[in-house]
């Protein structure tokens, strides 16, 4: 076909008018787009990615959090200002009102003296006009940063000492210092009670933890706690297999039915446990559970049980052993279900309790075992956020239940000068004269063909 002027005039318009359309539609889609961000996460142990417990908490939040970040331009171990922007990425990304300051403490040595700041990349984290340093980059200790500060007032948890109890600062197999630790990087103020010597039990106090005493209870000291109770006092009752240790009145005023006995879960042998380790893979619907997907392990538990008439709305947490019982009798190897004696499965071993009490809600947590938060055991599975979510609701603040972000296995890959220098050479030099030599050889062999 001959190329007229008036042929050559319309391909011409066609042409233009395609890439007018184009360029249209492109800027089209780019101001539709505009505020939606895709990303996808392909590292193995997403950690450019926030925990689902971490952006629970950032949601929670209502109101911006500033970070201060007290950092040079430049230094000897890099680019300390990127870092921390990468580190906090995720979390500006999940709350809008996150924000990011940076002050160069060489230029203004005033503001971060007044700040307190000892350490080049320290970060200041502020909320509600309260704040707290933070020099470890993780996202646990951030989120539990954040966690501390969401608290609207000081909490103050004390566990009753003086009788063999586990303590809450203790390090032996038997005692809670793991779980102290961890009420403590959320915020909680934690100390030991010892009612011998106190007049009363604080009328300050958030929580109230009674571990396990291994012998009885002064009646006026058993007094005291049940008038504490009486009161409106919050309660985290772990009652081990053994004996009341004279809080049989404690027991009546919350209406429970204790029945002295050991659990004994046949599912725990398949997992080469003890029978008497009985395992929670479900829930009951409560804010202490409703986020708990991990199975927990209760050694040595005993079962929890609402009497009749109570005052209490008595609200099963765990239920276990579906296909085992409550051994009434004594514990061996050669231990078996007595149906006589015996009561079959499930069995509540944890419960939550609560009454309208002076216009407000009045709680209590009561666990048949206080082995399953111990030093020894605390570590399986679940047992530790079980535990702290037991304390968050008993101190009101269920907001805060979630289950507790983890430290990410994958870490960044550090790699020596000798090594990005390999690397370097291997794609920049030796991999282009590979294919350059690889050419050349194709191109010898075709010539001489």
């Amino acid at each position: 076909m001959k190329l007229n002027r008036k042929l050559r005039l319309q391909l011409l318009l066609q042409n233009g008018l395609f890439v007018v359309l184009l360029l249209g539609l492109a800027a089209a889609i780019a101001w539709v787009t505009r505020d939606v961000k895709i990303q996808w996460d392909l590292t193995h142990g997403q950690r450019n990615t926030l925990s689902q417990a971490s952006a629970e908490v950032l949601e929670h939040l209502a109101g911006p959090v500033t970070v201060t970040v007290y950092a040079t331009a430049q230094d000897a171990e890099g680019d300390v200002r990127k870092t921390v922007q990468t580190f906090l990425a995720p979390f500006q990304r999940a709350k809008k009102d996150f924000v990011l300051e940076f002050i160069d403490p060489r230029v203004q040595p005033q503001k971060a003296q007044a700040a307190g700041v000892r350490m080049n990349g320290e970060l200041v984290v502020e909320y509600k006009g309260r704040n707290e340093h933070l020099t470890n980059l993780t996202e646990q200790e951030l989120t539990n940063l954040l966690v501390r500060l969401a608290r609207s007032s000081e909490r103050r948890v004390m566990a009753l000492d003086g009788h063999g109890e586990r303590k809450l600062d203790g390090r032996s197999n038997h005692d809670l210092g793991e779980f102290g630790n961890q009420l403590a990087t959320k915020g909680f103020k934690t100390a030991a009670l010892n009612l011998a010597q106190a007049q009363d039990v604080p009328d300050n106090l958030s929580v109230l933890i009674i571990a396990g005493p291994r012998v009885d209870l002064l009646p006026g000291e058993a007094s005291k706690i049940r008038r504490w109770v009486e009161k409106g006092g919050n309660l985290l009752w772990l009652i081990d297999s053994d004996t009341l240790r004279g809080l049989r009145p404690l027991a009546d005023e919350l209406g429970l039915d204790l029945i002295s006995g050991t659990v004994v879960d046949p599912r725990a042998g398949g997992l080469n446990l003890p029978a008497t380790f009985a395992l929670a893979t479900s829930y009951d619907q409560h804010r202490i559970t409703e986020n708990s997907t991990v199975t927990s392990v209760f050694p040595y538990a005993r079962r929890i049980a609402a009497s009749e008439g109570t005052k209490w709305h008595f609200q099963p947490l765990v239920e276990v052993a579906k296909d085992g019982w409550l051994e009434t009798g004594g514990i061996n190897d050669k231990v078996a279900f007595d149906r006589n004696r015996d009561i079959g499965g499930p069995i509540v071993v944890a419960a939550a309790l609560e009454r309208d009490l002076g216009g407000r809600k009045q709680r209590v947590v009561v666990a048949g075992t206080g082995q399953f938060l111990s030093n020894q055991y605390v570590g399986l599975l679940g047992n530790l956020d079980l535990g702290v979510n037991m304390v968050n609701w008993l101190a009101g603040d269920d907001a805060l239940i979630t289950v507790q972000p983890r430290p990410r296995s994958d870490l960044s890959l550090e790699l020596s000068r000798a090594g990005l220098a390999l690397i370097g050479i291997g794609f920049l030099v030796a991999l282009p004269l590979a294919f350059l030599f690889a050419g050349g050889v194709i191109w010898w062999r075709r010539r001489k063909a």
